[in-house]
C-alpha cells in the first residue's frame, strides 16, 4: 500500500467564515524526482500572498494545496540531488507552480532551498524566507546595492511602509549594507522599525518631505514601496535623487503617470520572488540568497521577524485563525504555525 499524507486546502477561495474555506484530506504522498527533495513539513508562516491566491481562486475540480514559507527536514530525495542530505533540516519559499507547504510532506526544487539556521526554532526560521528573499532581490539585484556589510555607506532609503512584513527584514538588510535607512508607518510602530534597523521613522499621515528634512535628509538614493504607490507619486519625485530607482511589490489595478520622473532619468523596478520559479530563470540564486541569509543570522548580523506562533500543530484549525491575522493586518511580524501536522480527523469529501 502506497503511504498517504495530510493535505489543507480547498476547492474553492472562500470567507474564512464558511466552513469550506480550508478542507483537510488524504493524498498519496509523492516521490522525488531529478533535483526534487521530500520534505517532512515542521513549521509553516502565513503570507499576505496566501490570502490573495486563496480568494481569487474560482470554483474547480482539484484540490488547492498553498503555503510557502516552509521549514522540515528531508526524508527522501530524487536520484539527481546533489546538495543536500536526508535528515538535513532546511527551509524555502517554494513555487507558486506546485503544491505548497500546508501539506505533511512536500515536493521542492533543491536548488530554492537553504540549511536553516542552527540558532534559530523551527518557527523563528519559516518567518524568513519569503520576505527575506524578497527584500534581499529587491535591494541587492533590482536595485544593485552591494549585498556586502557596510559596503552602501553614503546613501539612503526610503522605505515606504517599513513596520510589514517584508519592511521588517528589509530594513534590516539595508542598514547592514551600509544604508541610511528611512522608513514609514505609525507613530505607534516606530519602537518596532528602531528595533529593525531603521534611523529615521517617519509618520505616514502625513507629509513626507518635511518629515525627511527635519532629520538632515533633501533627497534620497531609492526607494522601496511596500504598498500601493499611488498616495506617493507627488512627493517621491521631490525626495528621490536624480538616476535614483524606485521598486514596488504591490500589484496596480490600473495605470499611473511617471511622466514627472523621465527628466530625473528614474528606474523603475518591480520585485516579484515567484517570477524564478514560474519562468525556470535562475531559480538557483534563491537558494544562494537563503544560504547567505542563513549566515547573517547565525552570525547574529540580521534576526528573525517572528510575530505571533499557534504551537497546536499544523491543521485546517490553526491555519484559519492564522490566516485571519494575517487578513486583519495588524500583526507585527511574520504569523507562524508550528508543531507539525496535527491529529486529527481528515474530511476527504468536498
Amino acid at each position: 500500500m502506497k503511504k498517504q499524507m495530510k493535505q489543507i486546502g480547498f476547492y474553492e477561495g472562500l470567507p474564512l467564515t464558511d466552513k469550506n474555506s480550508f478542507l483537510e484530506k488524504l493524498a498519496e504522498t509523492p516521490v522525488p524526482k531529478k533535483r526534487e527533495l521530500l520534505v517532512e513539513i515542521s513549521a509553516v508562516s502565513v503570507n499576505p500572498v496566501d490570502v490573495k491566491f486563496r480568494m481569487q481562486t474560482p470554483k474547480q475540480e482539484s484540490f488547492t494545496v498553498l503555503g510557502f514559507d516552509a521549514v522540515g527536514r528531508i526524508v527522501a530525495k530524487g536520484p539527481q540531488s546533489e546538495n543536500f542530505e536526508i535528515g538535513d533540516r532546511i527551509y524555502y519559499a517554494g513555487s507558486a507552480k506546485q503544491p505548497g507547504s500546508n501539506q505533511e510532506h512536500q515536493l521542492v526544487d533543491e536548488r530554492i532551498v537553504a540549511k536553516a539556521p542552527e540558532n534559530l526554532t523551527d518557527e523563528a526560521s519559516a518567518a524568513l524566507p519569503l520576505t527575506a528573499i524578497t527584500a534581499y532581490e529587491l535591494l541587492f539585484e533590482k536595485f544593485q546595492l552591494i549585498p556586502k556589510e557596510s559596503a552602501n555607506k553614503g546613501k539612503k532609503i526610503l522605505v515606504i511602509n517599513g513596520a510589514g512584513g517584508v519592511g521588517s527584514i528589509l530594513t534590516q538588510l539595508a542598514k547592514w549594507s551600509g544604508l541610511e535607512v528611512v522608513a514609514t508607518a505609525s507613530p505607534k510602530n516606530f519602537q518596532w522599525l528602531k528595533e529593525n534597523g531603521v534611523d529615521h521613522p517617519i509618520d505616514y499621515h502625513q507629509e513626507l518631505k518635511p518629515q525627511l528634512e527635519k532629520v538632515g535628509i533633501s533627497t534620497v538614493d531609492v526607494v522601496a514601496v511596500l504598498h500601493d504607490i499611488r498616495p506617493y507619486l507627488t512627493e517621491l519625485a521631490e525626495m528621490i535623487q536624480p538616476m535614483g530607482k524606485i521598486g514596488m511589490i504591490v500589484g496596480l489595478d490600473g495605470p499611473i503617470d511617471i511622466a514627472s520622473f523621465k527628466n530625473l532619468s528614474v528606474s523603475f523596478e518591480w520585485e516579484y520572488m515567484f517570477t524564478k520559479t514560474d519562468y525556470g530563470q535562475l531559480i538557483e540564486t534563491q537558494g544562494e540568497i537563503l544560504k547567505h541569509l542563513t549566515a547573517l543570522v547565525e552570525e547574529e548580523k540580521i534576526h528573525t521577524t517572528l510575530g505571533k506562533v499557534y504551537r497546536e500543530g499544523i491543521s485546517k484549525e490553526t491555519l484559519k485563525q492564522a490566516t485571519k491575522e494575517v487578513e486583519t493586518g495588524k500583526v507585527h511580524g511574520k504569523v507562524v504555525i508550528t508543531g507539525g501536522f496535527a491529529s486529527n480527523e481528515i474530511a476527504t469529501e468536498k
